[in-house]
C-alpha cells in the first residue's frame, strides 16, 4: 500500500471513531488496522528520508559544486 491510501485510511478510521462512537470490539478492530498502517506510513517515510539528498551549501549560502560544475550532494541524514 502506498503512503497516501494508508494515510488517507487511517483519517478516515479516526473520522469513524469520533463520529460514530463504535462498541468495543469495533475500536479494538480500527486500533489494531490503524497500527498496522502507523508502522506502514512510518517504514515509508524512512525510506523516502533515505533517498532525499541535500545539496550542500557554502557558509555564504552559495551551492557548493565540484570540478564538473554540478553540485555537491549528501545524504540526507534522519
Amino acid at each position: 500500500m502506498e503512503f497516501e491510501a494508508a494515510f488517507k485510511r487511517l483519517e478516515e478510521i479516526l473520522e469513524k471513531m469520533q463520529s460514530q462512537n463504535p462498541n468495543l470490539d469495533e475500536s479494538i478492530k480500527m486500533y489494531e488496522e490503524a497500527d498496522k498502517l502507523i508502522q506502514l506510513c512510518n517504514k515509508n517515510l524512512a525510506k523516502a528520508e533515505k533517498k532525499i539528498e541535500v545539496i550542500q551549501k557554502s557558509r555564504d549560502g552559495s551551492i557548493e559544486v565540484d570540478a564538473n560544475e554540478k553540485p555537491i550532494l549528501a545524504n540526507f541524514e534522519i
